[in-house]
């Protein structure tokens, strides 16, 4: 304390600032904060043998004071205890996580940001081909998001859709001499809602898949579908040992059965890809979108 002054730092910063923002209207001397003018003939005079000598010696001064600045925020971004925990809980996880950590630091952001999401691919699987025309199909496999409740007034327009699905990718693979259709996958994240006509149509879908040796799997009903498709006995009729979680847990499980089991009489073993029934959307390996 000056004089006995108590003085806050904060509020004299901003009571200089707005003075010499106002003094600039005018043509005032700066504020300084000093008691006479000569604070500004010494000021200006430090500035100018500054500028003229002493220029050499802070060539690095701005890398030294950003690399400072980055160093201290990093270290509060360090979480040991994080890391340690990744490393108990699953080893690719902690490899991702040192990945990112090394990428940015001997790197860049860019690097480190790319490592993460190389590492992300496996799990980004799956897409409409509408949006990703270069998507890869997926061997043996016809996959179809519905993305609408499922009620009366679409259910006719589901079934067609579906039916006209799985008859264009047999004949698809077929012509192109691939291996034939095994698995019809459903994805349901978008489902709110399912009806008695809705689970009308499924009966009638499932029907029809097993008149073509297929198997219908189902992937990610909402609780409240899986009450009233549980409630109308859909599930233990259909498919009950079928359903996932994702469509990615539900594609391992089709690839494993197809690599472990020998295909069906007359069925090779192959194509397909995730379509778009409008219902009907995907991730990386979808085929069209189709609206109602």
């Amino acid at each position: 304390m000056f004089k006995n002054y108590h003085i806050d730092g904060n509020k004299e910063m901003i009571a200089i600032g707005m003075m010499n923002i106002a003094g600039s209207c005018t043509s005032c001397y700066l504020t300084t904060g000093c008691t006479t003018a000569m604070s500004n003939v010494v000021m200006a005079i430090a500035v100018m043998f500054t500028l003229l000598f002493l220029t050499p010696l802070f060539h690095y001064t701005p890398l030294v004071v950003l690399s400072a600045i980055i160093i201290a925020a990093m270290l509060g971004l360090i979480d040991y205890e994080a890391a340690i925990l990744l490393s108990k809980v699953g080893t690719f996880d902690f490899v991702v996580c040192m990945s990112a950590c090394i990428g940015v630091v001997f790197g860049s952001v860019e690097i480190g940001l790319v490592l993460v999401e190389t590492f992300r691919i496996p799990y980004m699987l799956y897409r409409n081909v509408e949006q990703y025309p270069n998507a890869s199909n997926v061997p043996g496999i016809l996959i179809l998001e519905i993305d609408a409740p499922i009620y009366f007034a679409n259910t006719n327009y589901l079934r067609e859709r579906i039916t006209r699905w799985i008859n264009d990718e047999e004949d698809g693979t077929k012509s192109a001499g691939e291996s034939s259709l095994q698995y019809v996958i459903l994805d349901m994240t978008a489902v709110g809602n399912i009806d008695t006509s809705g689970i009308s149509m499924f009966e009638v879908v499932k029907k029809l898949v097993d008149r073509r040796g297929l198997q219908l799997v189902l992937a990610n009903p909402g609780s409240e579908v899986m009450k009233k498709m549980n409630k109308s006995e859909l599930i233990e009729n259909t498919c009950q040992e079928w359903i996932y979680l994702t469509v990615a847990e539900a594609v391992a499980a089709c690839n494993l059965m197809l690599h472990s089991t020998k295909p069906n009489p007359g069925k090779d073993q192959e194509p397909a890809a995730w379509n778009n029934v409008d219902g009907f959307g995907c991730e990386f390996m979808y085929q069209k979108a189709i609206s109602t």
